[in-house]
């Protein structure tokens, strides 16, 4: 299991790259529109509530929640993440929203209790920094608190089926951010990042929402090493 100290190292590291965080999304996800965009298509098709209760795991600086927000007028969110200074870019991003419809709590996804019930409960390149026995675990603890019909979409980074497939998901990651432009700076602050992650398998985390209890589960984007991962309760 993962410690605290790791814990507060992967906070710190985001506090420290949170002003440049957004303003690198696209160029660091070069699949940015089809990897947002899907989850954004999953959710409306789903049958959602008229008021939405929904839940941001690491939410950062609240970009993904801003297009949840788009596309569920009617939505109130709550948005955790265990960087601080992420959370304060998100509260500025939501200025304008009303304060009862928008909250933020810093969070720590390995142990802390994420309450509910929970309509959607969405998640975009966090849940990665857990170890696998982690992920498990929040699976099941998300599948208990999302309400019947909830919904759960997991916009993530994997890890390839073998080492050379992992391999080539590299080598293809740091192709396509140098043809957009990536700087030296900006690649060694993702790799910096990048140094908490513990990527699983596409198939494995599958079998864990299975696991965890959700009825039907899909990987329903996938270009490399980003993927899009859905669970749905009945």
């Amino acid at each position: 299991m993962r410690s605290e100290r790791n814990s507060k190292n992967v906070g710190s590291a985001f506090d420290a790259d949170a002003q440049d965080y957004d303003r690198e999304r696209r160029m660091l996800i070069p699949c940015f529109d089809g990897f947002y965009g899907n989850a954004i298509e999953v959710i409306r098709d789903w049958a959602a509530p008229e008021k939405p209760r929904v839940v941001d795991l690491g939410a950062g600086t609240g970009l993904f929640s801003a297009m949840v927000a788009d596309a569920l007028p009617g939505a109130s969110l709550r948005l955790l993440d265990l960087s601080p200074e992420m959370l304060a870019l998100a509260e500025e991003r939501f200025a304008g929203v009303p304060i009862r419809a928008v909250e933020t709590q810093v969070f720590d996804l390995a142990k802390d209790n994420l309450e509910g019930p929970w309509d959607l409960v969405i998640s975009a390149l966090a849940i990665h920094h857990l170890s696998d026995e982690e992920k498990l675990e929040l699976y099941r603890r998300i599948y208990a608190a999302l309400a019947s019909g909830g919904l759960f979409i997991n916009a993530e980074q994997v890890l390839g089926s073998t080492l050379e497939i992992d391999a080539r998901y590299v080598r293809r990651w740091h192709e396509a951010i140098r043809a957009a432009g990536a700087s030296d700076e900006s690649v060694a602050r993702a790799e910096a990042r990048m140094m908490f992650d513990q990527s699983s398998t596409i198939g494995d985390q599958l079998d864990w929402l299975r696991t965890a209890g959700f009825e039907q589960v899909d990987c329903t984007f996938k270009a490399w090493r980003f993927a899009v991962l859905v669970g749905w309760k009945s």
